[in-house]
């Protein structure tokens, strides 16, 4: 095996086993309603709190530089490293203690020196496949985010116990990333400029491959947030369909984790080849008319809903490496790292509002019509993608191939 095959088989797995503290949140969640009768807001701070922190940790990170001003293998691994403790601490303190929200808010925070600087390594090894190698990355996280659900309906999940794992794995993370080697695209550490992370809005070419990111993620973490208890209330209205929940479950991580993977990777792959902006407009038309029909098949034919959600999971994270590999290539080398972050915390910003406006549809025009405004998102990440496509910029992306 090759070094850049390598360090990227290491990078992608060091970084599934950091975000594994991530995940982890959704995987005890039921365990910790059932044993201290948590209310529905206390769950949702359990989520929104950590997202809090990652959207809080990459403003400082931007601001600062961090990403572009020091080695990311030591950045990674020091996030890595904190985030592990603060997730150790929960073994420790009483679940409904506020201080494990603060604990999630700080493993949020490190997040930032994790996920967008995960991405960066991995655009140091580009050669015409930065689309493919930012969408394994993004591809095994999409499998990972799913893995609770799996967990979840086997109902194999003791919390300690998975809590003490995602610290355990978090730590293996952060050591094994010291064997990462940089690819030969790593620029040397720039100096800190507090104007840099504007760069991000001020060029006009940036700024609409953000615009798109922000239609991808309108939809995204609502859809991934969502779309369980959607095909579980589904699944309870078919006559004489057993095992619903389980079922629901187990779809949930086939649309999530394995469509996402499959996505994510082939996506990458054909956009290197059809070109960057081409491919994303087409996988976010897809997505948005799934978005669009799936309330139609509520409550009908499982079969036909399975088949639909799944082709709305492939599509739905398919452009997603996409909008990173569009932000490598569009931004200067020495701010790569500030403008990826920049990036995931505007985007991340945006899922608090749609992930939560989701039950507010829900009440007022049911399942049926719940997930119709998420098609928003990638309408009009369409209209900047296609603006983007027609700049003289765009012959950087993906080798030419627009």
């Amino acid at each position: 095996m090759s070094e850049k095959y390598r360090s990227i088989a290491v990078l992608t797995i060091s970084v599934v086993l950091t975000i594994a503290l991530w995940f982890s949140t959704t995987a005890i969640v039921p365990s910790l309603v059932l044993l201290h009768d948590f209310s529905s807001t206390r769950v949702s701070l359990f989520t929104s709190t950590m997202q809090l922190g990652f959207v809080s940790g990459t403003l400082i990170s931007a601001f600062l530089g961090l990403a572009d001003r020091f080695d990311p293998r030591r950045f990674f691994f020091v996030s890595s490293i904190t985030a592990a403790a603060a997730n150790s601490i929960l073994l420790f303190i009483t679940p409904t203690s506020e201080w494990v929200l603060i604990c999630r808010f700080t493993i949020g925070a490190c997040m930032a020196g994790v996920y967008p600087v995960g991405m960066k390594i991995a655009a140091t090894w580009a050669d015409k496949d930065l689309g493919w190698l930012v969408g394994i990355l993004i591809g095994a996280m999409a499998l990972g985010s799913a893995m609770p659900h799996l967990f979840n309906a086997f109902e194999v999940v003791n919390w300690r116990n998975t809590v003490a794992i995602a610290s355990f794995t978090a730590v293996l993370g952060a050591l094994s990333i010291n064997v990462v080697q940089l690819g030969p695209r790593n620029t040397p550490s720039s100096p800190f400029q507090p104007k840099a992370a504007l760069l991000a809005i001020k060029d006009p070419a940036l700024r609409l491959a953000n615009l798109g990111y922000l239609g991808h993620m309108w939809e995204l973490y609502a859809m991934w947030a969502w779309i369980g208890v959607f095909l579980d209330a589904s699944f309870q209205m078919v006559s004489n369909f057993d095992n619903a929940t389980v079922s629901a479950r187990l779809i949930t991580f086939l649309v999530i984790g394995v469509g996402g993977a499959i996505g994510c990777i082939v996506g990458g792959y054909i956009a290197d080849k059809i070109g960057r902006t081409a491919f994303v407009m087409g996988a976010m038309v897809v997505s948005g008319l799934c978005a669009l029909t799936v309330g139609y098949l509520f409550s009908g034919n499982p079969y036909f809903l399975t088949i639909l959600c799944f082709i709305w999971g492939v599509s739905i994270v398919a452009d997603s490496a996409q909008f990173s590999s569009s932000v490598t290539e569009l931004a200067p080398p020495e701010r790569i790292g500030t403008m990826l972050t920049v990036q995931t915390c505007g985007g991340f910003l945006l899922t608090l509002a749609s992930v939560h406006l989701i039950p507010v549809a829900v009440n007022w025009w049911g399942w049926e019509k719940a997930f119709m405004f998420l098609a928003i998102g990638p309408f009009l990440g369409v209209i900047a993608i296609s603006r983007l496509r027609t700049r003289p910029e765009a012959i950087r992306l993906a080798d030419g191939r627009r």
